[in-house]
């Protein structure tokens, strides 16, 4: 079976869209940094310390939910994550499986080194407002162009995010958009002392 080659063929769960292949020449190990002791891990847990740099994507076989003021504006099995050194998961949702009524383009925007240029999107159900809680990569770089059409969320104004049924925790700090669950093993880069890692 071929490599699904959205993601250079690195994925770290293969599955039958995304077979086992070697991480490519352009993924790097993280090593930790040296101040940073990295949370002990058991079998079927995950620690972001091993996580690449640069990030990976990976398609999710799980159901992932949003609710915000009442209503659920996102319900899809159809997500992916990208994981980077450090940081937790963070989920992209496919604009098909949200509902984007309740969606407008946010002012401003920013740029990723790895993924490309960045869309801004604030929520609007009912009197509720959530500013520039979402983020998108209309015109993503190569290596990253199953995010074209999916958008991600912060947890933290959310009134729910879920991972197959389990409450998400948010990435420490509020600048970073990673969902923590608890399989997920940090410390997680976000909050204070960790900017330099």
């Amino acid at each position: 079976m071929e490599p699904c080659g959205r993601v250079r063929g690195s994925c770290l769960r293969p599955t039958p869209l995304c077979p086992p292949s070697p991480i490519d020449s352009h993924t790097e190990l993280p090593v930790p940094h040296p101040f940073v002791r990295p949370d002990p891990v058991r079998p079927g847990e995950e620690s972001v310390w091993q996580y690449p740099r640069p990030p990976v994507l990976e398609p999710v076989d799980k159901r992932i939910r949003v609710v915000f003021n009442g209503q659920v504006v996102a319900d899809t099995r159809g997500a992916w994550r990208v994981l980077e050194t450090s940081h937790p998961p963070v989920y992209y949702l496919p604009e098909g499986d949200l509902r984007m009524d309740f969606l407008e383009e946010a002012g401003g925007g920013s740029l990723c080194e790895w993924k490309g240029a960045a869309r801004y999107w604030t929520l609007r159900v009912g009197d509720a407002v959530a500013e520039r809680v979402g983020w998108s990569y209309p015109h993503p770089s190569p290596r990253f162009t199953a995010l074209k059409g999916l958008i991600a969320f912060y947890a933290s104004p959310m009134e729910s995010c879920t991972v197959d049924g389990v409450e998400v925790e948010p990435q420490p700090g509020g600048f970073y958009g990673g969902w923590i669950t608890p399989e997920i093993k940090g410390p997680f880069k976000g909050g204070p002392g960790t900017w330099g890692w």
